[in-house]
C-alpha cells in the first residue's frame, strides 16, 4: 500500500439501525418458539444500540401450559446469537416478557358455544 492511503477498514463505519436489529430478534424469537399459538401474535421485539452492544426486549406470547421459563430461556439464547452472528454485535441483555398465555382448550371451548 502506498504511503498516505488508508486501509479499507480504517476508512469508514457500518450503523446497523435499531429496527434491523430489532427485526433479527424477533426473527430469532420465532425461530425458537416454533410456532405462534393459535389466537397469539407473533413475538415482536425493541431494541436499543450504543456503539456495537444491543439492549433487546422481545414480547411474547405462549401457548398454555407450557414449560415458560423453558421456552424464555430458548428465546434468549436464540436472539442473542442471532444478533451476534447477524449483526456482529454484543448483547448485553435478552429481556423476555410474555404478554398472555393461550390456552387451546379454551379456544376450542369458547368456539363450540352457540350463541
Amino acid at each position: 500500500m502506498a504511503a498516505g492511503q488508508v486501509e479499507a477498514a480504517e476508512r469508514g463505519a457500518t450503523r446497523i439501525a435499531d429496527r434491523v436489529v430489532a427485526k433479527i430478534a424477533a426473527r430469532a424469537a420465532r425461530e425458537a418458539l416454533g410456532e405462534v399459538p393459535e389466537g397469539g401474535r407473533a413475538p415482536y421485539a425493541t431494541v436499543t444500540v450504543h456503539h456495537d452492544t444491543a439492549r433487546v426486549r422481545v414480547v411474547l406470547e405462549l401457548g398454555y401450559p407450557s414449560d415458560i421459563g423453558g421456552q424464555c430461556g430458548a428465546v434468549r439464547r436464540r436472539v442473542a446469537q442471532g444478533v451476534r452472528g447477524l449483526a456482529g454485535m454484543e448483547v448485553s441483555e435478552v429481556a423476555v416478557q410474555v404478554e398472555r398465555l393461550h390456552s387451546a382448550q379454551a379456544l376450542h371451548a369458547e368456539r363450540g358455544k352457540v350463541r
